[in-house]
């Protein structure tokens, strides 16, 4: 897990340790570097010393997400050819850091030797990383014990600690911990270290001990893993880079699994590194559509959590309402003292709708009546918000603005980023907004709901009268988001209602959402797969000859793997499988060049101009709706959909792919298989 330029990353669920290729963390203020957990830094300094030599990397071995080796020696690399002394570091991450460290001496006289880790904690919230904020505003304390140090930030009642301890005698001291080590020749030494983090309440009770109690032994973690990739459906296929990017997307998917502090322990897929190791509404409900047919098992706790923490109230600061999902949920310090929104924060427009949509796919492909039993009353809460509390203007739409001026997000669609959201000459709207695919997904929770609750809930009334405002929505939806002269939808609606121009990947959401006529879908595909959106690895987020066009703007000309998941997915329900495969071959073709791991986001360059995908400078990676993206991928591929208690395939795939078979997917019918190979007459 490299994807920080030059640095080594090590995963379980919220818990990580980004170091460089020795294993040591040196970090400044603005670098996600360090040992993480519920946002907040516990370690930005682990510096390993022999001697008074820092180590230099022979090799690295992070095959395991949750486990990396070092080997280094220690002195500059033009030393260590002839190196006596070196040093293996195997590091585990679970709910704390463990490391062992194991001194070797292949000299042939005895050594003593100086071994040092520096040690600092600067306990800083992730958001302070993000934004480079300066100085902290709680107090550092230490406390040098005979068997451990112990680092500490207090602000208030917020307290964070972290404890370094070893198994070997140690001289501890407020910088860190030293051995005296006396080696013979072709002699090794060894001692287990490790960091404990602690969330302290006021009372003192840690909160993350559930996360311990949870896995009160890490060594069941490879279990686990084997566990996890065994149960999901096994791909056969002649390609071995999407034989690559399957099982990379799988085995990322099991790494960012994690158990929300104080939610009962269930799994829950975290969005990603480094900034977004958390839940959230939309990625999460997003995360669990593209992964129905291969890790089903993420949906239900997902729902439930997410049910949880459904809004009861209107509150402007964390811009909350009755039945409104949240966007997201944090633990660190900026949250606890409102510097940005207090956890949980619900600036999103999507999640709601994504809510219901999540529910009843999921019942079609597992037949869990029970959980849509269970929580009927949330997703009627949450179909209710769209038209009580999101329709700001009184104009059947989904629009928003945020309530918490000082630190709530200005875009509240997927693209929340400040400039994310123009008209084509590069005027931002004004406020509020209401963005096209939005009102799709409302479209998509309507229809769904409606067969909820004719079919489950016993309420025919409440399905007519979901099924009416589907249909007045939809009607109302193309008559005036539609610009008949460009012959696409417009990304949103201004204020006023004046219709937002500009040329968007937004509108390939429409497609999977049903929202767009029969007729008009073909021009609708003509622009998502023309030049100015089509870079020939996916659809950029925004069109070239934009006034803010470019394919390095976060969502202004990148492409983003899961955006043209859901893209291909729309296509195929409209009947455009070749262009659904076109997508598809240029997203998995992308993987190969970011060793089968896909990223949040890569530069919209044309194919034919950089021959390979531009890295993103920050994109996030894992992240969990690009894992995602691959399982949607073949989906779309295979052209399987539950069909009443039967699985339907109908594969279209690229002339790349001449064989794919997904064999065991479980649903409903219990376990079925899906093949598809490349014929001739297929283009």
């Amino acid at each position: 897990m490299r994807d920080i330029a030059g640095t080594v990353a090590c995963i379980d669920g919220n818990t990580f340790m980004v170091s460089d290729a020795s294993g040591d963390v040196e970090s400044s203020p603005s670098t996600p570097v360090g040992l993480f957990a519920a946002d907040t830094r516990f370690l930005s300094r682990w510096r390993l010393t022999v001697n008074g030599e820092c180590m230099t990397a022979l090799s690295v071995d992070d095959s395991q997400y949750f486990e990396v080796t070092f080997f280094a020696v220690p002195g500059a690399a033009v030393d260590y050819v002839e190196a006596d002394v070196s040093a293996i570091r195997r590091r585990r991450i679970g709910p704390d850091l463990t490391e062992s460290l194991t001194i070797f001496n292949y000299g042939e006289r005895d050594m003593t030797l100086d071994v040092r880790l520096e040690v600092a904690a600067d306990f800083a919230d992730i958001f302070e990383i993000k934004f480079d904020i300066g100085e902290k505003s709680g107090a550092y304390y230490t406390n040098v014990g005979e068997n451990e140090l112990r680092l500490g930030y207090r602000r208030g009642t917020y307290r964070r600690e972290v404890i370094v301890s070893a198994s070997e005698p140690a001289e501890f001291g407020p910088d860190g911990l030293g051995f005296a080590v006396r080696l013979r020749p072709g002699q090794q030494w060894s001692t287990r270290l490790q960091a404990v983090m602690l969330a302290l309440r006021p009372d003192g009770v840690d909160l993350r001990s559930a996360l311990r109690a949870l896995r009160p032994d890490e060594s069941t973690l490879p279990t686990s893993v084997q566990a996890w990739v065994a149960a999901a459906p096994t791909l056969d296929t002649d390609s071995v880079g999407l034989q690559q990017v399957y099982h990379r997307s799988l085995v990322d998917l099991a790494a960012l699994r994690f158990a929300p502090l104080s939610l009962g322990g269930a799994s829950v897929p975290a969005a990603g590194l480094p900034w977004f190791m958390t839940l959230f509404g939309r990625d999460s409900l997003l995360t669990c559509l593209q992964t129905l047919p291969v890790t089903p098992s993420l949906t239900p706790p997902t729902l439930r959590i997410l049910a949880s923490l459904q809004g009861t109230r209107t509150d402007d600061v964390l811009e909350e309402d009755p039945g409104r999902i949240l966007h997201e949920l944090r633990y660190g310090e900026s949250a606890a003292f409102e510097e940005q929104p207090h956890s949980p924060y619900y600036g999103t427009v999507d999640a709601s709708p994504l809510f219901v949509v999540l529910l009843d796919e999921y019942e079609r492909w597992s037949g869990d009546t029970a959980l849509v039993m269970e929580l009927e009353q949330e997703a009627r809460a949450a179909l209710a918000w769209i038209d009580r509390y999101a329709d700001l203007n009184s104009t059947g739409y989904i629009w928003y603005q945020r309530r918490n001026r000082a630190t709530g997000l200005d875009n509240q669609c997927w693209k929340d980023s400040w400039d994310s959201i123009s008209y084509a000459d590069g005027r931002l709207p004004g406020f509020p907004r209401a963005t096209c695919e939005t009102q799709g997904y409302a479209y998509d929770a309507k229809i769904r709901g409606a067969r909820l609750a004719r079919t489950f809930w016993g309420d025919p009334a409440f399905a007519e009268r979901l099924e009416s405002e589907a249909a007045a929505l939809y009607d109302r939806f193309n008559r005036e988001f539609w610009l008949e002269d460009r012959g696409f939808y417009a990304l949103a609606l201004d204020h006023d209602g004046t219709p937002v121009d500009s040329l968007s990947s937004n509108i390939g959401h429409l497609l999977w959402s049903g929202i767009v006529p029969p007729e008009r879908a073909p021009r609708v595909v003509e622009h998502l797969m023309g030049p100015a959106l089509f870079s020939g690895w996916g659809v950029r987020t925004f069109a070239e000859g934009q006034r803010r066009y470019n394919p390095l703007g976060y969502h202004n000309g990148t492409v983003w793997p899961f955006d043209n998941s859901f893209i291909a997915w729309g296509l195929r329900r409209y009947g455009f499988g070749n262009e659904a495969a076109r997508i598809a071959e240029g997203i998995l073709s992308a993987a190969t060049y970011f060793e089968g791991r896909l990223p949040e986001a890569f530069g919209g360059f044309d194919r034919d101009t950089t021959k390979f995908p531009i890295r993103y400078p920050t994109a996030g990676s894992p992240q969990a709706w690009s894992s995602g993206a691959c399982m949607l991928l073949i989906r779309t591929m295979l052209g399987i959909n539950p069909h009443e208690d039967h699985l339907a395939v109908d594969p279209a795939l690229p002339a790349t792919f001449g064989r794919i078979a997904l064999l065991d997917i479980p649903g409903r019918w219990g376990e079925r298989d899906a093949f598809a190979r490349q014929r001739p007459d297929q283009h």
